[in-house]
């Protein structure tokens, strides 16, 4: 974008919604995102999808649902290369992304533009280095992304990350250049979401959509067990109670800035 402008223009009430585990987050979601958006207005949604599909990872099947569910843009990371199937879909979709610090001919892409009429919105998707399977710097990345998006007046940047500090540090590094940094991966919503001084609305990670009464999404015994023994376990989506969390953004189509951050969990 090239630093924001002063003029104040249309708001666009953009949802982030972190990521969806299992089929109890994804059916979660679909008996909760309609009302939601409406209730708040909400003229576009992100989720993070890649571990929505039953046992890890994302499919065909899943991102359709979380699609049908009224999610406008599919984002994923490093489990979204779990299941083979859905190889061919990432690459014929413009609407699912993964990280695009990924290897270039990895399947997929790893940004999108999606034009609204009134805005076009461009979304990218990266990956942190930190504890993290094998990627290319995300900060060289997005820089050589940017100029590909000067068209968009909104961005949006997905950081699934492991380290608070590797999120904290780019979003301060994107600060004025793009809306809003939101990380995922983690799975539990931190308390810091804000407008930073240059007008990019950010949060260290919206937490997850699934089951509350669970280990990131599984089952509280099995994730105890592995922990107490270090012997494998078979991972379980967590059955009960779910919640949807994530955060809306208030951004100005003509300026791009952000006027205003919320983080929700619904339950």
């Amino acid at each position: 974008m090239g630093g924001f402008d002063i003029v104040r223009g249309t708001v666009l009430n953009i949802l982030a919604i972190g990521d969806v585990v299992g089929q109890e987050g994804c059916e979660f979601l679909r008996k909760t995102l309609p009302s939601f958006k409406k209730l708040k207005g909400i003229g576009f949604t992100i989720a993070n999808g890649e571990n929505s599909a039953a046992g890890n990872g994302i499919t065909p099947f899943s991102a359709e649902h979380l699609f049908a569910s009224g999610v406008d843009v599919i984002t994923t990371g490093n489990h979204v290369y779990k299941r083979r199937e859905v190889y061919d879909f990432l690459d014929s979709r413009f609407d699912i992304i993964r990280p695009a610090n990924y290897y270039k001919n990895n399947p997929g892409r790893g940004f999108t533009i999606i034009d609204k009429g009134s805005v076009r919105i461009g979304i990218i998707n990266l990956s942190g280095v930190s504890f993290m399977n094998e990627a290319g710097n995300p900060f060289e990345a997005v820089d050589s992304i940017l100029p590909e998006l000067d068209d968009c007046r909104i961005i949006l940047v997905d950081f699934h990350a492991e380290a608070t500090a590797e999120k904290k540090a780019l979003g301060y590094y994107l600060d004025s250049k793009v809306s809003a940094v939101f990380g995922t991966h983690t799975h539990v919503q931190t308390s810091d979401a804000r407008v930073l001084e240059g007008g990019t609305a950010y949060i260290t990670d919206l937490g997850m959509t699934g089951p509350e009464k669970s280990v990131l999404g599984i089952k509280p015994e099995i994730a105890i067990s592995k922990f107490k023994t270090g012997m494998p376990s078979r991972f379980e989506t967590a059955q009960g109670q779910c919640f949807m969390c994530g955060c809306i953004f208030e951004i100005d189509e003509k300026t791009g800035r952000a006027l205003s951050v919320e983080s929700v969990c619904v339950e």
